[in-house]
């Protein structure tokens, strides 16, 4: 499995298994624990590991807008947990020129 796209179609289908399954799994009390750990953002290293790109990647992707579910706090970045999980599961962000083109069309809508 030495394909990229195999590895991100295999990563997004065990993402999409474990959705499907707490989606399926009967509402329970949780550990204090596990609801904290799903309530804590991405690191720029765990989301790193995520994704498997490296750390200036990382960096790179949010200054161009191409990361969703971004937040600096002081000298740290964060992502949104839950924001970075839909955007796997749904599989492709817009562009910025595709966003732009929205934007565009929704002036001219407007006006």
């Amino acid at each position: 499995m030495n394909n990229p796209f195999e590895v991100i179609a295999a990563r997004l289908s065990s993402i999409e298994n474990l959705i499907l399954d707490l989606k399926h799994k009967p509402q329970t009390a949780e550990p204090a624990e596990y609801s904290e750990s799903r309530d804590k953002p991405f690191t720029v290293p765990g989301l790193a590991e995520l994704l498997d790109l490296s750390i200036p990647t990382i960096y790179t992707k949010h200054s161009k807008g191409e990361l969703p579910g971004g937040c600096k706090r002081g000298k740290r970045l964060y992502f949104q947990r839950d924001v970075i999980l839909n955007w796997l599961k749904e599989g492709r962000q817009k562009s910025n020129a595709e966003l732009e083109k929205e934007a565009e069309s929704f002036l001219a809508s407007k006006k």
